[in-house]
């Protein structure tokens, strides 16, 4: 499976009244990655849109001056649907502080759902196996 990797800089900017990393910016840059992880796949992003985010749990907070790493890959195809999974990481701490699936869909000039014609390999290993079973549930 392969892995993108993106970070971001929690600037003031990002910021809530609380003076914590923003949900909607960290959400933000969640699809974000998710979105270039289903279009290295496809190679054409003018045809790639999201459908819908699966439950994204919030479970650290950040705060101004935090390293933001986010690792997303694509876990399961459909006919026309790209499903992804990304943990979202700050500094150099080992367990996420937010992780979710997205799914997109792989569209034409319309806007209307068409086949990308990706088959993924097997899974390597049991994680991977384990991502697919439950993206493989979401609707």
């Amino acid at each position: 499976m392969k892995e993108i990797s993106v970070a971001h800089l929690v600037k003031s900017e990002d910021l809530n009244h609380h003076g914590t990393l923003f949900a909607g910016r960290i959400a933000e840059w969640f699809v974000e990655a998710c979105f270039i992880a289903a279009c290295d796949l496809v190679k054409k992003p003018e045809n790639i849109v999201c459908l819908k985010i699966h439950g994204l749990e919030f479970r650290k907070s950040a705060t101004k001056g935090d390293i933001i790493k986010i690792k997303a890959s694509v876990v399961l195809t459909g006919r026309s649907s790209i499903k992804t999974y990304a943990k979202v990481y700050k500094n150099d701490e080992e367990e996420p502080i937010l992780e979710g699936f997205a799914t997109f869909i792989h569209v034409d000039e319309e806007g209307k759902p068409v086949p990308h014609n990706i088959v993924l390999p097997e899974p390597e290993n049991e994680e991977e196996m384990r991502l697919r079973e439950i993206a493989s549930k979401l609707r």
